[in-house]
């Protein structure tokens, strides 16, 4: 199991990755006009899980690991570090 951030079109994903090709997305970010976007993952409704126009990357994709999203799985991962650096768009 592993948490890293991936390229995609829009943006990046905040992406774990459970083993036997088992992938979960847990948020996201994109660049805007007005700044950045990002929102984290969550079970239900909870639009303080989401903002718009932020000013950078790095704020936007702090905003959604703050939220620790991997928590919405069963056990939770909480030792489980967010991957340095950001992998390429899947093939």
């Amino acid at each position: 199991m592993n948490i890293y951030w991936q390229e995609k079109r829009s943006g990046q994903e905040l992406v774990f990755d459970l083993g036997n090709e088992q992938r979960v997305t847990l948020g996201a970010v994109r660049q805007t006009k007005r700044g950045f976007d990002a929102f984290a993952t969550t079970t239900g409704y909870d639009p303080g899980r989401a903002v718009k126009g932020l000013p950078t990357l790095e704020e936007a994709k702090a905003f959604v690991v703050s939220f620790e999203p991997w928590n919405l799985f069963q056990g939770g991962v909480e030792s489980l570090p967010v991957e340095d650096g950001v992998r390429p768009a899947a093939g």
